[in-house]
């Protein structure tokens, strides 16, 4: 099955384990793929991994709106008008109480996650086709959260607000918005992550959320991506304004 095919798909964050995971998915499914990411070397090193002749990459800021129109805009020189967007590039920020935690840590978060979501959003969608999809990256800590987490979570929490009102604001166009919410991942994002909470839990973070999440494992890259593609195709194609959760039932 080509659920994707000849679809043009811009992937942010997509040098990240899920992005690169998400990429390689969507091109099996005949996309042409777009990744964004910071560092310049590092999108050439994802494309070159990639190894297709309809992935390319471009090197920008998303929380910068002259660098994000910039990449929709090579995006649609270089494949024609976009189908569907994964905005999916965010960062941690620190585990503090609400009282210590850093204002520059909790403005840095809140920039890529929520500014760079609707950045990315408002220069895509005019460049979209009507009946396409966008994919907004959330977490589990989007749908509940726990002390310490204070920017992530909030950021978290904030594009579910920005996917509502654009599913009802691009409904006319049939083009659907849905946020996707992981639970913990086995990738390098992660791994930082629960080695930071190791000191607040007073045990291994790792082995601890393990054993909290029903499933008793963390999520290959893979399964969430797969997820990605479910929201970006057909085949959830009167689905729109809801949250995927791909968090192993750590919820319940």
């Amino acid at each position: 099955m080509k659920g994707l095919d000849g679809k043009t798909c811009l992937i942010t964050g997509g040098a990240g384990s899920i992005g690169m995971a998400t990429a390689r998915l969507f091109l099996e499914h005949g996309a042409r793929v777009m990744i964004v990411d910071l560092d310049q070397a590092v999108v050439d090193a994802a494309v070159a991994a990639l190894a297709h002749p309809h992935a390319s990459g471009v090197a920008a800021d998303v929380g910068d709106a002259v660098q994000t129109q910039r990449f929709v805009e090579a995006t649609v020189e270089r494949f024609d008008k976009i189908d569907v967007v994964f905005a999916n590039a965010g960062i941690f920020g620190s585990v503090a109480p609400v009282t210590d935690y850093p204002d520059d840590v909790f403005d840095r978060v809140m920039r890529v996650a929520v500014r760079g979501s609707f950045l990315t959003c408002k220069h895509a969608i005019p460049h979209m086709r009507d009946g396409g999809s966008i994919v907004l990256m959330s977490s589990v800590m989007g749908l509940m959260a726990d002390p310490g987490v204070a920017a992530y979570a909030v950021s978290k929490h904030a594009v579910v607000g920005l996917m509502r009102v654009l599913a009802k604001e691009l409904a006319p166009r049939h083009i659907r918005v849905n946020t996707i919410h992981p639970g913990p991942v086995a990738n390098a994002f992660q791994t930082s992550i629960e080695r930071s909470l190791d000191t607040v839990l007073n045990t291994d973070a790792t082995a601890f959320l393990d054993n909290v999440i029903p499933l008793h494992r963390h999520a290959d890259p893979v399964e969430v991506a797969n997820g990605v593609l479910y929201l970006s195709s057909s085949m959830s194609s009167f689905v729109t304004g809801t949250s995927l959760p791909v968090d192993g039932g750590m919820r319940g």
